[in-house]
């Protein structure tokens, strides 16, 4: 019998129609292997795979329902010595333009996002040798002592391993302080792409891409669960977006510890890659040609996350039917893609409505996933 991926596919050419065999293997629910999610890549069949994607969602999520959660991004600092090619946002340190937000003015626009419904406080910042283990810990206790309903979800991989750093301690050690602190779980910034060839160029200061895992591995291990991310669209090869999808497969196998995968374009805007790239910046096909083969590759991920911050709400609203289940955060505040050119905002209530045009229920959810209304 014939699938609705082959009838959509049946008038294509034989080089368009050759990796029906792969999407019928991911319908079968069979794994996809390194090879086969590079032909993916390299295929320009997207509605074929679109099509597979947004059945292998309803599998999984076979309510009509979209969730989101309400949050705030805190950039705390601007100060990083990773100095990556890709970043707009960071200050070296010493730089007249390099901050540090006090605690209160951080606890004041925890209070500004409590009020406008948070339920999740997301903090991001640089590498900044001024900010030692009981910075962090006396900022998410004041936070969870004023605010205790509120989530911290906070730190990535390479803020981590620099703080670890910084104190002579293990991450393990530093996770532990963290998490009894008040550290809920951890963003998947820093994550890029999980290739050590790419890193090198674009970042070659920050963690490398086992320290990465590591770090994340350790978190899941303490009870501390993740999202994973991936920033594409810049010199990566398709082999390359291949080799972090399967890591961090390996790693939910390992572990089970990641909430989500969530996947945006390369900002080129103000930043040494971009001109490197001469501003080019992927659009909406590339972008929801991955959100389809991450939910054909992911078999082990519960959920994949549109980001309509970098792509807009029109873009995002197609990505729900290419295998994304989730609209992510309302984005009170956030500076870092900015600076490098994402032009996109909207409210909660435009955020709403781009869900319900679509054809979905929205639900409000927190930072685990679980609905809340």
């Amino acid at each position: 019998m014939q699938t609705l991926v082959s009838l959509v596919s049946s008038q294509r050419t034989e080089r368009d129609s050759a990796i029906l065999p792969i999407l019928h293997k991911a319908l079968d629910g069979e794994r996809l292997n390194f090879d086969e999610i590079v032909a993916l890549l390299k295929s320009p069949d997207l509605l074929s795979m679109g099509m597979a994607a947004n059945e292998i969602r309803f599998r999984i999520h076979p309510e009509p329902i979209v969730t989101y959660v309400v949050s705030r991004n805190i950039n705390y600092t601007n100060v990083c010595v990773d100095y990556c090619s890709f970043c707009a946002f960071y200050r070296p340190p010493g730089h007249k333009e390099g901050y540090v937000l006090p605690l209160e003015v951080i606890l004041q626009k925890v209070q500004e996002a409590v009020e406008l419904g948070a339920t999740q406080i997301l903090m991001q910042g640089g590498l900044n040798p001024d900010l030692r283990l009981d910075w962090y810990c006396n900022t998410f206790a004041a936070i969870k002592e004023r605010f205790p309903q509120i989530w911290l979800h906070c730190l990535s991989p390479a803020e981590i391993l620099y703080i670890a750093e910084l104190e002579n301690m293990s991450v393990r050690e530093v996770l532990l302080k963290l998490k009894e602190a008040g550290l809920g779980s951890i963003p998947g910034g820093g994550a890029e792409i999980l290739s050590d060839r790419v890193r090198y160029i674009i970042s070659r200061l920050k963690c490398s891409k086992d320290e990465w895992l590591m770090v994340m591995r350790t978190a899941h291990e303490l009870g501390i669960r993740s999202s994973a991310t991936m920033m594409f669209g810049h010199i990566e090869e398709p082999e390359d977006i291949a080799e972090h999808l399967i890591s961090i497969r390996q790693l939910q196998d390992e572990t089970g510890g990641f909430t989500a995968f969530i996947h945006w374009c390369f900002q080129p805007g103000n930043t040494p890659l971009g001109k490197r790239v001469k501003g080019h910046q992927a659009g909406g096909h590339p972008y929801l040609k991955l959100t389809a083969i991450a939910r054909l590759a992911l078999d082990n991920f519960p959920n994949i996350q549109a980001s309509w911050v970098t792509q807009g709400l029109k873009v995002a609203q197609m990505a729900l039917f290419f295998g994304a289940n989730d609209f992510g955060d309302t984005v009170i505040e956030e500076n870092v893609t900015r600076l490098a050119g994402a032009k996109y905002w909207a409210t909660i209530d435009e955020m709403l409505r781009a869900i319900r045009e679509a054809g979905f229920i929205p639900k409000k959810r927190n930072t685990l996933y679980e609905l809340l209304e």
